[in-house]
């Protein structure tokens, strides 16, 4: 008798994968002129968006030992604090872009597939963070749950705004 274990993070892994890919759905339509739009009252466009998911999963990586691997400039282009440009010159092409956050993807569930429960476990070696996340698992369960679906559902909001077509599924 064969017993199938999974890892304590799948449902995590899960949604993170479900959420880019309705991200990429939610971009698959807007020309890349349009990725940077800025519409009234919208303070991220997909451009940003997809660069600041890229971004948080290097900055998780690196809690789990993937040692970084983007650009030196790109944190201060996409991590917290920074802005939204409204200048398309400013970023990757969409293609360049989603192949990076691809990469990004591909990593983070590569090296969290190769955590046990004990290094899951351990706390968040930021004591300045550790209210929010007190160990390792809350990090990655945040990190790749709730900031990354918060982002994909301003990328909804914005296709409203622009007023492109909606989808043709709801992000359930």
């Amino acid at each position: 008798m064969s017993t199938t274990t999974t890892h304590s993070l799948e449902p995590v892994l899960h949604s993170f994968s479900y959420a880019l890919d309705f991200l990429r759905e939610q971009v698959a339509d807007v020309a890349p002129a349009q990725m940077v739009g800025q519409p009234t009252g919208i303070p991220n466009h997909p451009a940003w968006v997809i660069g600041h998911i890229t971004c948080a999963c290097q900055l998780l990586g690196g809690v789990i030992g993937i040692e970084p691997w983007l650009p030196d400039d790109w944190t201060s282009r996409f991590g917290t604090g920074s802005a939204p440009l409204a200048d398309a010159g400013a970023y990757a092409s969409k293609e360049h872009a989603l192949a990076m956050l691809r990469d990004a993807q591909s990593r983070i569930v590569s090296a969290v597939e190769t955590l046990d429960e004990s290094a899951l476990d351990q706390p968040f070696p930021d004591p300045s963070y550790r209210d929010v996340f007190p160990t390792v698992r809350h990090a990655l369960t945040q990190v790749l749950v709730g900031h990354t679906s918060m982002h994909v559902g301003q990328i909804s909001v914005w296709r409203r705004a622009m007023k492109l077509p909606a989808m043709t599924r709801a992000f359930e």
